[in-house]
């Protein structure tokens, strides 16, 4: 792709359309992401928002959910600063320092450090997707079936031991992602698999009711199962004290921390299914040590704002670097853009360098315009969003459910959709009380349908010889380091599972 053409993304990334695009899903992500005590509010605010992109075009459809999903993540700080409640889990990090910073008279001071490293963050984050995610791409491009899915094993594997807290149950959540992800006609028999007799699983499950009922609905019914217990949360008011602003000496002092920490999160991000919760904490941790006062984090030191912050914001753009390079989805967010994609009849992966360069680079081009537009936001917005964290439960969670149930029938999945999305709000709730990782069983869904053509490719060419890896180093290496690390983490899993045992005569 030449010069011109880039020149040509740019420009289409900086037409006033796609700028409204974008500056309506960070408005909106913002507004989702300071509702306090909504666990996973960038997962959330992708699945409600999925079925309102139905009648854009592809790219504005990815550009607002781009935008929605930094401004979620940025936003959940709003209520951890104001409340000590979370928007978002990897926002607990940031609730160390924001609420004691806040509740000692300098709430604005708090919420302008942590809007400051979440921009940073994200901004250089993204900077180094483009820089990476182009030549990891165009080196994929290269792989056969062989290496895709040796690659897809290991990814799988990897995500279901770092993903959750027991690698066992992220095998049996990737393992019911599987089960769901072969449901449809079979691609090279044309058979019906577990379809039931119902017609309108031939093509599969459908997406949109999974991915709304197993986050979105699922967490409403969890919140009304805690709603009681949230009650009388005291919202500390912005005010106009001048002390209360943020200077560029205090600001400047906050800058190598901002920029270590954004290091851990891109790290931490370009790892499937870590998350932004490792990253924040990981960043959080290293700010603390490495600081010649450490004594003063948890009493309201801005360096831990905004550690966790640059951390947890420069998470998102990183985990787009195996889904853009790969066509892995590193975190849920990540996994729910396949999910448009595929709505709007995009592979997402390394083909997309091939069969589709204009709308990737233009991508990347309004994840910048995103970033900057996320400053403009959280920067003029700042006392409006600060009201927003008054907005009852009993207000959003209504509103949350019927944007559910009104998404599924938009795009016209009638009856079936709404007995589909209750079933696997159903089985949400169930997956996070019972502690089983939705990244794992999401990734594990989207990916099989790549999974099983590259493995059945792979049987067909090698005539079912598995003494062809001998010839195929990358593939060989893969399915070594997987099972190296299905080996290691159930011995890890076992030890643990044995000391739980030994301890309980004890307690």
């Amino acid at each position: 792709m030449g010069f011109d053409a880039i020149l040509g993304s740019f420009a289409a990334a900086l037409h006033y359309e796609s700028i409204a695009v974008i500056l309506g899903g960070v408005l909106l992500g913002y507004i989702v992401g300071v509702i306090p005590g909504l666990n996973r509010a960038v997962a959330i605010a992708i699945a409600i928002a999925i079925p309102l992109t139905f009648y854009m075009s592809a790219y504005a459809a990815i550009a607002f959910l781009i935008g929605l999903s930094k401004g979620t993540a940025a936003g959940s700080a709003v209520s951890a600063i104001l409340l000590n409640t979370p928007g978002e889990p990897s926002s607990a990090a940031t609730c160390l320092d924001g609420y004691p910073m806040a509740s000692s008279g300098k709430p604005r001071k708090a919420l302008k450090v942590g809007l400051l490293a979440s921009v940073i963050g994200d901004l250089l984050a993204t900077l180094l997707l483009i820089a990476v995610a182009i030549p990891f791409a165009s080196i994929a491009l290269k792989f056969g079936p062989y290496e895709l899915a040796a690659i897809l094993l290991f990814a799988l594997v990897f995500i279901a031991g770092m993903a959750g807290g027991s690698f066992l149950k992220g095998l049996a959540a990737g393992g019911m992602g599987v089960i769901l992800g072969t449901v449809g006609l079979d691609p090279e028999t044309g058979a019906m698999r577990l379809t039931f007799g119902h017609a309108e699983l031939m093509e599969g499950v459908p997406i949109l009711p999974l991915v709304i009922g197993t986050l979105a609905l699922a967490e409403m019914f969890v919140q009304l199962d805690e709603y009681r217990r949230n009650k009388g949360g005291r919202v500390i008011t912005l005010g106009k004290e001048a002390d209360d602003d943020l200077s560029w000496p205090e600001f400047k002092g906050t800058l190598p921390t901002i920029f270590r920490s954004t290091g851990v999160g891109a790290f931490v991000g370009a790892l499937p299914g870590l998350g932004p919760s490792v990253g924040a904490f990981m960043a959080y941790g290293l700010a603390k040590r490495t600081d010649k006062d450490p004594d003063s984090f948890g009493k309201g030191n801005p360096k831990g704002i905004a550690a966790a912050e640059a951390s947890d914001n420069a998470v998102i753009p990183a985990s787009y670097i195996p889904l853009f390079g790969l066509g892995i989805p590193g975190s849920v967010s990540a996994a729910l853009l396949v999910g448009a994609f595929m709505i709007h009849g995009i592979q997402v992966g390394p083909l997309m360098l091939r069969d589709h360069p204009q709308m990737l680079f233009t991508l990347f081009s309004g994840m910048i315009v995103a970033s900057v537009l996320m400053l403009a936001v959280g920067w003029y917005g700042l006392r409006l969003f600060a009201k927003v964290t008054s907005v009852p439960a009993h207000i959003v969670i209504p509103v949350v459910i019927f944007l559910c149930l009104a998404g599924i029938q938009v795009q016209g999945y009638g009856t079936f959709g709404l007995v589909t999305v209750f079933a696997f709000a159903i089985f949400g709730y169930f997956l996070k009380k019972f502690d089983y990782s939705f990244v794992t069983f999401l990734v594990a869904f989207i990916v099989t349908p790549m999974l099983e053509m590259n493995l059945r490719q792979s049987v067909i060419l090698s005539g079912g010889d598995i003494a062809i890896l001998l010839d195929r180093p990358i593939a060989l290496a893969f399915v070594i380091f997987t099972l190296l690390m299905a080996l290691h983490l159930g011995w890890s899993s076992y030890r643990q599972s044995l000391r739980k045992r030994l301890k309980a005569p004890e307690a």
